[in-house]
């Protein structure tokens, strides 16, 4: 018998990498030396801006 992963939505794949991709986003910025409160704006914006990239651009094959 051979198994396969699960299928998962492409929208839970666009979301796991818009919260990787904003997490680095958000250390790195506290690591150059900026306020936590510009880091985690800039993050959220950009977890949201990869979200909707991701979800719309990305290939599910």
């Amino acid at each position: 018998m051979h198994f396969h992963p699960p299928s998962i939505d492409p929208g839970i794949i666009a979301l796991v990498w818009a919260l990787a991709l904003g997490t680095f986003i958000y250390f790195g910025l506290l690591a150059v030396g900026t306020t936590g409160a510009f880091a985690i704006v800039i993050a959220m914006v950009s977890t949201a801006g990869i979200w909707l990239f991701v979800r719309t651009r990305g290939n599910s094959a």
